[in-house]
């Protein structure tokens, strides 16, 4: 009986064992150095694999595993070939294997986009409102840390958030005295942490876990105590509503649901990801109504002027080059100012948000240092 030396592969580990063929009638026994037999493959069953030319590798057909052989020995690969005619050594088994394979990684990739566009979305909107109130406290601190990262590039030494500095801290009494009141007025169902940090753009922004950025430049063009918390208000709604928790679960997409499954979404790229998007989110137009709506609600509460935000977003659209991101949602100043003004009367009493020395005050919330 023709034998001769090969090298198998069992398919359920990389390890290679030396063996020896023997070319029975009615299949190829495989046995080890020991003589043990390992194997025995039927010809009929044999099917011929790529590989380079000086060996023959062949496996079974419509076997689960990716057992193989490989065979250098050209003339005990013809004496195999010629008992197993149905081997097909023309690459078109090979041929067809390849086209399956790509077909469906062309299906995974193309699921998986779709899933990203359309799947994601939709889970990140029934996700959101039932995510535990812990859990979006901690993705808060985890975005929190990164967009600190992103936001603060003064000089070293001087700090990011206003109100530490001895002529800051009337300031700063002002501010916790206007959020205070707003606060109360929200009536939230989570803690807030509200700082005003020093940047020149007139822009403020929630994230998930009641995160709020109030930026220098919006207080210096708020000629108002209303006008300053009308926008803080509105920053309200969007904690309220877990826009921002929204927004990162849709923006990060499904490396943040996978790690939330997993029980890792503070690490890696995820993090990075969620901060960008809440800096660069421009929410819907549902969403910024809802959001002005609650914004209203709070300050007829307080008794404070609820047309004052549609007034302040007019006017700083009008005299900014725009690109902040209070600026860049779908409803331009004008339409959430008319939507504004047609569910919120003028003002006509109510007590001051803060009176004249605390807004002076307020004002001058980041004057210890330079933008």
């Amino acid at each position: 009986m023709r034998t001769g030396a090969a090298r198998y592969f069992d398919g359920r580990t990389s390890a290679r064992h030396d063996v020896t063929l023997e070319l029975a009638p009615h299949a190829l026994v495989i046995r080890d150095g020991a003589g043990v037999i390992v194997d025995q493959w039927a010809y009929i069953r044999l099917k011929h694999l790529s590989a380079p030319d000086h060996i023959f590798r062949i496996g079974l057909r419509k076997n689960p595993l990716l057992a193989r052989l490989e065979i250098t020995d050209m003339e005990l690969a013809h004496e195999i070939d010629v008992l197993a005619p149905d081997i097909d050594r023309t690459g078109a088994s090979a041929r067809r294997d390849s086209r399956r394979v790509i077909g469906w990684a062309s299906f995974a990739a193309v699921t998986l986009v779709l899933s990203s566009i359309y799947g994601v979305p939709l889970l990140a909107d029934r996700l959101a409102p039932v995510v535990p109130r812990g859990f979006e406290q901690r993705i808060g601190v985890a975005t929190n840390a990164q967009i600190r990262a992103m936001l603060d590039k003064g000089p070293a030494g001087r700090p990011f958030t206003c109100g530490d500095a001895a002529m800051e801290q009337t300031g700063k009494a002002a501010f916790e005295k206007l959020v205070r009141r707003l606060e109360t007025a929200a009536d939230l169902r989570m803690p807030l942490t509200v700082a005003v940090v020093r940047r020149a753009e007139a822009n403020a922004f929630a994230l998930p876990g009641g995160y709020v950025y109030v930026f220098q430049g919006l207080i210096d063009k708020a000629e108002t105590p209303d006008e300053l918390a009308a926008v803080i208000a509105h920053e309200l709604g969007h904690v309220a509503h877990r826009d921002g928790m929204r927004a990162v679960l849709q923006g990060a997409g499904l490396s943040f649901l996978f790690g939330m499954m997993l029980g890792d979404f503070v690490g890696g790229g995820a993090v990075v990801l969620a901060a960008r998007t809440i800096l660069e989110s421009a929410y819907s137009r549902n969403v910024e109504n809802a959001a002005d709506r609650f914004g209203v609600q709070v300050m007829l509460g307080l008794g404070a002027d609820a047309r004052a935000l549609g007034r302040f977003l007019q006017r700083i659209a009008g005299d900014t080059p725009g690109g902040f991101s209070i600026l860049l949602d779908h409803p331009t100043a004008k339409e959430r100012a008319a939507a504004i003004n047609a569910i919120a009367p003028p003002q006509s009493r109510g007590v001051p948000l803060l009176d004249a020395a605390e807004w002076a005050a307020l004002k001058r919330i980041c004057a210890g240092y330079r933008i």
